[in-house]
């Protein structure tokens, strides 16, 4: 056997799953990050420039040190998105699908697919410039509705049309 697929899953010289592996993980496309993080930088530049200009006009000079907490936050923020980032996960099983995210409270939500009512595609402008799209699972239980955040259009079609089929399929054998 040989290892090193995606998520650490054994895999036969086949590429098949071997018996008892874990489940294969993939990640979050880097173009999610990238936005999040343009994001951080324009509306945390902007607040930076907005404090300078007023503080700065309107109180005094040695005001407009404050401007630095606004830059402080965008190097924060840019590592705290990196760490969230690369926390989120989803892996297809044959039954459920999971996903996985959180940094400090980590979070995995398990979706059987005889459960899953709706499978809904979504991409904001915002998204469809970076070219991202979502995917939205609902289920009869509100509580586990779950949403994986980030993804190629593509994917995130292939995703929704694997999710209904095999939920339609899991739903008729109820």
């Amino acid at each position: 056997m040989e290892t090193g697929s995606p998520g650490g899953a054994e895999t036969t010289e086949t590429g098949a799953r071997a018996p008892g592996a874990g489940p294969v993980w993939n990640g979050l496309p880097p173009g999610l990050l990238r936005m999040r993080r343009l994001l951080l930088v324009v509306w945390l530049g902007l607040a930076a420039v907005a404090v300078g200009l007023v503080l700065g006009l309107c109180v005094g000079p040695a005001w407009a040190a404050f401007v630095l907490l606004p830059l402080a936050g965008i190097g924060w923020g840019w590592v705290l998105l990196g760490r969230n980032w690369r926390s989120w996960r989803y892996a297809e099983r044959a039954d459920d699908l999971l996903i996985s995210r959180g940094v400090l409270w980590r979070e995995e939500t398990v979706v059987p697919y005889g459960r899953m009512q709706l499978v809904e595609v979504t991409s904001g402008p915002v998204e469809r410039h970076f070219g991202l799209a979502s995917v939205q699972l609902h289920t009869a239980a509100a509580a586990t509705d779950a949403t994986i955040p980030g993804l190629d259009p593509a994917e995130a079609e292939r995703l929704r049309d694997r999710l209904t089929e095999l939920g339609e399929a899991r739903s008729a054998g109820l």
